[in-house]
């Protein structure tokens, strides 16, 4: 056998090793946890996963920390689950300070997916790296702690603005390579790809695919709450442009003025309530494959090229929460699945250019390996090509699909929770100035999730005693001061807020 052609053989036996190295499917894994969790518990889903680590890199990969941090958050076990988002904050962290200062580095990884896009590395889905600062935001509210979430709310304003520069710059980088490689297509449609998942009114709608009208809003609350009604106005108008004709949006930013006013915190008899419900999971990205002809001198090659694709949801919506018989309306205002095919809609120009020029590459690498090994070596070529042109279905699944929003006063004691119907295993106690109710459904059950409470409704005074009777005139009127109800105490996990004296909402 001649040199050229060990060396071709060689280049298809790297490829196909190559392909096995990448075969590892998030899907199937995720499939997984999600059969155990039905069949065992959270806990049994939470062991599925952490079984899927099999050393010390696997246990501080991005998705991974991702993943358990969310199934650690279902399972309350609410330290554990901040440790894992923190250890998953860290890679996003380093991400951020690289496409920031060094993004050649960054771009320079787009070289790693003109063998597979499974080879690169996994940096997170832009709408991950944002989700990720809330639900850390959220796991402090959760604690009591405003500040840190405080924090983590800045955080996150900051990384969308890393973000959408980075993005603008990785779009050019494709493209170059693309022009370099000799493709000239404009990577705006594949032949047979469902682009209508893509192309839907409500993906069309977003802004963008990183941006959710959640986190914004939940800026503006913390910083109501915290008594700062100059920077609440900012998140709630940004929400309301993320997600606009929202009642709930609309309202927090309307009926801002009232609520933080001195008279209506002095008055205040009911607890502002902010429920916040979340439904099913993200979904899945799934390959779809193509092949393409590629010329190659006087002949065409056919080159396989695969992409992922993300089913739009077909869950119904919820609508209605009902609350010691008072009803709210579940408004949605964060859908994932919506949220997913923006990203992919975003991301596929580079990705179809990409995938062009590996088959560029590909169709090379074929046909130096059919001069070289004839039969054989045009065979080992094809499975090559084959088996390393799998689509990336690296996605944070464990998220939540949907999120709704409701507010509303709830008398302070225990109160029973349904939603559409469905009633919450447990009761829920509410006192209070403000406070924050996290419910998730997830695989057929309803968890609540740490109620957290903030600032006390202010004293009211005991009513006055009866009128002494006129048959003892003797009797003389008491001095002291009449009683005073003490004020409803915060839930034990939140740890009091410095707010003035809450009063009544007028129509509460």
């Amino acid at each position: 056998m001649n040199k050229s052609m060990t060396s071709a053989l060689s280049l298809a036996a790297a490829l196909a090793l190559g392909g096995c190295a990448t075969t590892k499917s998030h899907n199937q894994h995720t499939d997984s946890v999600q059969s155990a969790a039905r069949n065992g518990g959270l806990p049994a889903a939470l062991a599925q996963h952490e079984g899927s680590a099999k050393s010390v890199e696997d246990k501080a990969e991005l998705l991974y920390n991702l993943e358990r941090g969310e199934l650690l958050w279902l399972n309350k076990r609410y330290a554990d689950s901040t440790e894992a988002f923190l250890a998953a904050d860290l890679k996003v962290k380093l991400w951020e300070e690289t496409a920031k200062t060094s993004p050649d580095k960054l771009l320079g990884m787009v070289g790693a997916a003109l063998v597979s896009e499974r080879l690169k590395p996994y940096e997170g889905q832009d709408y991950e790296k944002v989700w990720l600062t809330t639900r850390l935001a959220l796991s402090r509210v959760a604690a009591g702690d405003l500040e840190k979430a405080r924090v983590d709310i800045k955080r996150t304003h900051e990384r969308e603005a890393v973000i959408a520069e980075f993005r603008a710059k990785e779009v050019v980088k494709a493209e170059e390579e693309a022009k370099a490689k000799g493709a000239n297509t404009s990577g705006k449609e594949l032949n047979g790809y469902p682009v209508e998942t893509l192309n839907d009114p409500e993906v069309l709608q977003l802004k963008n695919g990183y941006q959710n009208a959640l986190s914004h809003y939940l800026a503006g609350y913390l910083y109501e709450v915290l008594g700062e009604s100059g920077l609440a106005a900012p998140g709630y108008r940004k929400a309301i442009e993320l997600r606009p004709e929202t009642g709930v949006l609309e309202e927090g930013l309307r009926g801002l003025d009232d609520r933080t006013s001195f008279t209506h915190r002095r008055r205040q008899k009911m607890t502002d309530v902010l429920f916040l419900v979340e439904a099913g999971s993200a979904p899945a990205r799934k390959p779809h494959a193509f092949t393409l002809p590629v010329p190659m001198g006087g002949s065409v090659r056919t080159i396989s090229v695969s992409y992922p694709t993300i089913e739009p949801s077909n869950e119904p919506l919820l609508s209605a929460l009902e609350v010691g018989g008072r009803q709210f309306k579940l408004e949605r205002v964060v859908d994932v699945n919506v949220m997913a095919r923006r990203a992919l809609k975003d991301e596929m120009p580079g990705m179809v250019l990409r995938g062009v020029t590996r088959a560029l590459a590909k169709g090379a690498a074929q046909e130096g390996l059919q001069r070289a090994g004839g039969l054989f070596g045009a065979i080992a070529g094809v499975a090559g090509s084959v088996l390393t042109e799998q689509a990336d279905d690296r996605i944070w699944r464990s998220l939540p699909g949907r999120v709704y929003l409701a507010r509303g006063y709830l008398p302070p004691g225990e109160h029973r929770v349904s939603i559409n119907g469905q009633p919450v295993g447990e009761p829920v106690q509410v006192d209070g100035q403000y406070l924050v109710l996290p419910l998730r459904l997830y695989e057929n059950q309803v968890i609540t999730g740490q109620v957290a409470s903030f600032g006390q409704l202010p004293a009211v005074a005991a009513a006055p005693a009866p009128a002494t009777p006129a048959v003892q005139p003797a009797a003389k009127p008491s001095t002291r001061p009449a009683a005073r109800r003490p004020a409803t105490a915060g839930a034990k996990t939140s740890t009091p807020v410095s707010v003035k004296p809450a009063a009544t909402q007028t129509k509460p």
